[in-house]
């Protein structure tokens, strides 16, 4: 008869398993939710892996890669949580690369799973290999080539707390088809330590007294409002401070619903196609406080013009971005709650402002963004405005970019964070649809619009069969004016009206394209149909395309021109009362 003790010293029996199998294990692991994919070589170890695993995640097969990454990004930035992302090697990885950079420029969490030729054969140039870590080192935040099938657990786990903590961004693995393959019976330690990675949470207490000690002093202080508040989940933080010390705020392209846009403080977003009330507020301002912003050139126009008043202080998570574009008197290193939470514990009088909170406030009621309706074709903010009213504004909206992206951040008020995703620091065409895919399986509950030109929808169509196989409710609302428009508005404005190569009068026939895809679809031509057609489609259950034929040379306004400073908008009205 054996005693416990022998009993437990008999040797047990491990199951085998490949890198693939610990792959998927280690995405159950971090509870991975959804994963984007498109399977192809290399890959075919980690997909025989899922099919076998029967993974608690499901598994979303776009119909090209640049979908993948898009859709990984809405996800990311309606939930807060990793996009996760699996392609083969050679194409399938090259073809990644755009929306790696979107997601490295707009700070996204996406964690990026490529697959690779053999160790064996790796710069042979073996088919459909290609250098995945040489051509994603400057745009990802880090990546990883696995040599070892010991590091693959753990190298994924880092992968995950990298992409997700400190400021967020894109980090790739690339996995050898071998490692993927490789038989083991071990368990593998997947603890890590990475000294050169301790982002900064807390600021410094120094210098959180000497903005509180500025806020005191100033008399014409601004808050600016970037994507770093909605990254922190610091919006309610932020309304506080503001409230508290009246203090006008302005946000970001990317920071729109960080603050509410209906407050009597909200001026709305500044830079080339801002609001009067917030461009003019940077321009005077004696203190401008940005949170989260990286004075990127959209927003600061000629920068001997930018806030040349003020004394600046920047809070933001990434040291790197503080100075680097705009010179900053107080700099303060930390998550966005945690400063916000630190300025709100501490006792500030601040002098009396009231004259330049009521200046801010009529300049946003006396030069409001403005359009001219049409007796033909829609007016284009109309159509934006019309989707806002019936849907109260609560609506998840992505886009393309262009005309139509910044009739959106004019036009549709966001009122709370997390509604709005948008491609900003990379400008890409082909984002929109791709991500509000990623957006509605994120949030299924809400309701999700993808606001798109005629010539960013033409890139990534084709994802809308994904769309029609999941039968995601998303309302694709095409703002056809048979042009890239804002290209054209440039070449109108700049180039002596050469349209070189911007005209698309060769349009496909969308309501087609999306009764092809088994969507339905809904043309409407006259503004006086707008309301109906807009009702229509919220109170479709399923998918609906609107191709929504828009006046074709109307432009945005206002417009901070090239080589300008925000002082010097064209296009700004008066309002007549």
């Amino acid at each position: 008869m054996k005693t416990q003790t022998e009993t437990h010293t008999q040797p047990v029996e491990q199951k085998l398993r490949t890198g693939a199998d610990l792959f998927v294990q280690s995405l159950v692991e971090e509870n991975v939710e959804t994963v984007f994919g498109y399977p192809g070589g290399a890959v075919l170890p980690i997909y025989d892996a899922l099919y076998r695993a029967e993974a608690p995640f499901q598994h979303i097969l776009c119909r090209h890669e640049q979908g993948l990454i898009h859709a990984a990004e809405g996800y990311a930035r309606v939930t807060g949580k990793p996009g996760v992302v699996i392609a083969t090697s050679g194409p399938g990885a090259t073809n990644l690369i755009t929306g790696i950079t979107d997601a490295m420029m707009d700070s996204l969490p996406v964690v990026i799973f490529t697959g690779q030729v053999s160790t064996a054969v790796i710069g042979s140039d073996a088919f459909q290999e290609a250098d995945v870590i040489g051509l994603t080192t400057p745009i990802t935040k880090h990546n990883y080539q696995v040599t070892d099938i010991k590091d693959l657990p753990r190298i994924t786990k880092e992968a995950f707390h990298i992409a997700t903590t400190g400021r967020p961004g894109p980090v790739v693995v690339d996995i050898p088809k071998n490692i993927a393959q490789e038989i083991t019976d071990k368990t593998f330690d997947t603890s890590f330590h990475l000294p050169g990675y301790q982002p900064t949470i807390k600021p410094n207490p120094l210098q959180i007294r000497r903005l509180a000690e500025a806020l005191a002093q100033a008399k014409k202080p601004v808050l600016l409002a970037g994507a770093g508040v909605h990254f922190a989940d610091a919006s309610v933080e932020l309304k506080a401070f503001a409230e508290r010390f009246e203090l006008p705020v302005t946000t970001t392209l990317l920071g729109l619903g960080s603050f509410p846009g209906n407050h009597e403080q909200a001026l709305g977003m500044a830079g080339m196609h801002g609001s009067y009330s917030a461009n003019m507020a940077l321009y005077e301002a004696d203190l401008l406080i940005n949170i989260g912003a990286r004075f990127d050139d959209r927003l600061t126009g000629a920068i001997q013009h930018f806030a040349p008043e003020a004394t600046v202080a920047h809070i933001d998570i990434d040291p790197a971005e503080i100075g680097k574009n705009i010179e900053t008197k107080i700099p303060v290193v930390g998550d966005a709650k945690e400063a916000l939470n630190a300025l709100l514990d501490i006792d500030i009088e601040c002098t009396d402002h009231s004259r330049w909170s009521e200046e801010t406030m009529n300049n946003k009621k006396e030069y409001p963004f403005w359009f001219e309706r049409s007796d033909d074709l829609i007016s284009p903010q109309w159509l934006i405005e019309s989707v806002h009213c019936e849907t109260d504004g609560h609506a998840i909206v992505t886009t393309d970019v262009g005309q139509h992206q910044m009739w959106a951040a004019q036009f549709y008020q966001f009122n709370s964070p997390h509604k709005w995703v948008t491609s900003g620091g990379l400008g890409t065409m082909g984002f929109g649809l791709p991500a509000a895919i990623g957006a509605q399986l994120g949030r299924p509950e809400e309701t999700v619009v993808a606001i798109v030109g005629d010539g960013g929808f033409q890139m990534t169509m084709q994802e809308m069969a994904v769309i029609k196989q999941h039968n995601l409710p998303i309302k694709v609302i095409i703002v056809n004016n048979e042009a890239l428009g804002m290209v054209r508005q440039w070449q109108e404005s700049f180039y002596e009206e050469r349209y070189s190569a911007s005209l698309m009068t060769e349009n496909p026939d969308f309501i087609k394209l999306a009764e092809g895809f088994g969507v339905k679809g809904i043309r409407v031509s006259k503004e006086t149909d707008v309301p109906s057609v807009i009702k229509e489609v919220f109170q479709h259950d399923g998918p609906v395309l609107v191709d929504a034929r828009v006046q074709k040379l109307d432009k945005v306004y206002p417009m901070v021109a090239p080589g300008k400073g925000n002082h010097e908008m064209i296009g700004v009205k008066q309002c007549e009362e």
